[in-house]
């Protein structure tokens, strides 16, 4: 390369600068390496570089500083950063030279100090390993009122068109399907986007692999494979929290993607503003695409999973009776309920007995235990006064008016089948009425369940709505 004189003009084969889009490409670079090595560094260190000449013919850009001896540390300590970071802005440069100025008040021959070749002849793609499931699709995701929304937003996020929104956040308990959306939305783009990189991973592994990216010095190459992305996966962002630089580096990462145009989905047990000790700029922005939750699943949808799970179960069959106690009684989540189907499905293939009600009340004795949910009676007051429409002070009052009194006695019956209290304990709650009372409630809904269907259709659906 031959030596140069100035660098605003065309001379020996060389390019204005101002006409190359390197100082864009340096303005954002600058930008990148204050955030990574912090402002105090980067304004002692980093700051005084400045832009020298561009050789288009060997691609080769000339870096200048003030001294030897910061020519000599930049070198030593931000060299591999200055090469990834050119390397990864995509502008034809395959080789950076740190040089020091021999005149800073004009333009001079420039005094080469040393940084190696920053690229190999042709530009390598960055290779993102893509270790989501494909078997987790949206065909066998079952929708039911309280999952609708986040699955909708999901296939939205994995078409072919540019979704209107990004980042996806997708709340829920565990267990619902926050999971399974994530493979699924990754399988579909990679269907009709096979050459797009697609990077999925928990928020623990990003920890992870930021950490020891920092610990190896790889920093840089760590943030080029990220941003590589098209389609980033983020799995229970929750566990970020406390943890400074990574947040810092999570931040910078969204932003950057959503700049560049790619689809971001997260995913965490909380809304956004539920989560603690997370940066308030990173609940800015993933508020600030959809934000979409899974509910606990209802009855309705808990049958509708495991008719599904039926259909592809084989045999041994699975009785109507027993999908509705599955549905009944394993409430928790989805998983612990397909997980249940499956247990049963399992034994009764390799041990060739049949599945009916009381075997599976018997296997699943510790499971079903574990998802019996704790009723409470001011729960069960609430629920009646709502669906008698009556005030829920009413349970505790006085009056008499059949209004009044027929909702408290169905209220009373629903605490004695459904709750753990003696009838003393019932009788307090309920403006501190006598065991009596609650015993002669007790007997008149059962006689009116069994000859007053509206009665007993009221019953049934407090019943679902508090066991769902």
């Amino acid at each position: 390369m031959k030596d140069v004189v100035g660098v605003v003009d065309w001379q020996d084969g060389h390019l204005r600068l101002a006409d190359s889009g390197l100082e864009s490409a340096w303005t954002a670079i600058r930008a990148g390496l204050r955030r990574d090595i912090g402002a105090r560094m980067f304004d002692q260190w980093l700051k005084p570089v400045r832009l020298g000449d561009y050789c288009p013919e060997s691609q080769t850009l000339d870096l200048c500083v003030a001294s030897d001896f910061s020519a000599n540390f930049v070198s030593g300590q931000f060299g591999d950063r200055l090469r990834m970071a050119w390397r990864s802005a995509g502008v034809g440069v395959r080789e950076v030279r740190l040089c020091r100025a021999a005149d800073a008040d004009g333009p001079r021959l420039l005094e080469i100090v040393h940084i190696e070749p920053t690229v190999a002849p042709a530009p390598q793609p960055v290779v993102i390993a893509s270790n989501f499931q494909p078997r987790h699709g949206f065909g066998d995701f079952v929708t039911g009122e309280s999952n609708q929304l986040a699955c909708s937003a999901a296939q939205a996020m994995a078409g072919e068109a540019q979704p209107r929104f990004s980042p996806l956040f997708i709340h829920g308990s565990t267990g619902q399907g926050k999971t399974h959306l994530l493979h699924a939305i990754a399988a579909a783009f990679s269907g009709h986007s096979p050459a797009a990189p697609v990077l999925y991973m928990s928020a623990e592994r990003f920890m992870m692999e930021f950490v020891n990216a920092m610990r190896a010095n790889e920093t840089m190459a760590f943030k080029a494979r990220l941003r590589a992305a098209r389609l980033l996966l983020i799995d229970d962002i929750q566990f970020i929290a406390g943890k400074g630089s990574t947040q810092e580096e999570f931040l910078h990462t969204i932003n950057d993607l959503i700049d560049a145009g790619a689809r971001i989905v997260v995913t965490a047990d909380r809304a956004p503003q539920m989560l603690e000790s997370i940066d308030p700029r990173i609940l800015s922005r993933l508020a600030g695409g959809l934000v979409a939750d899974i509910s606990p699943a209802g009855l309705d949808l808990r049958l509708a999973i495991l008719e599904a799970k039926r259909a592809v179960a084989g045999d041994p069959p699975v009785p109507d009776a027993v999908i509705d106690f599955l549905a009944r009684s394993i409430r928790s989540n989805v998983r612990e309920l397909e997980g249940a189907f499956n247990k049963l499905v399992a034994y009764g293939q390799l041990t060739g007995r049949s599945i009916d009600l009381d075997f599976a009340q018997g296997m699943l004795a510790d499971a079903v235990r574990a998802n019996a949910r704790r009723i409470t009676v001011d729960e069960i007051q609430k629920a009646c006064a709502a669906h008698y429409k009556i005030d829920a002070s009413e349970m505790r009052s006085k009056r008499r008016a059949r209004a009044v009194a027929r909702p408290r006695q169905v209220a009373m019956y629903l605490a004695k089948k459904m709750t753990p209290r003696s009838l003393p304990e019932i009788g307090r709650i309920f403006g501190g009425r006598d065991h009596s009372t609650v015993i002669h409630a007790v007997r008149t809904i059962e006689q009116l369940r069994e000859s007053n269907p509206d009665i007993d259709a009221d019953v049934r659906a407090l019943q679902r709505l508090l066991e769902g």
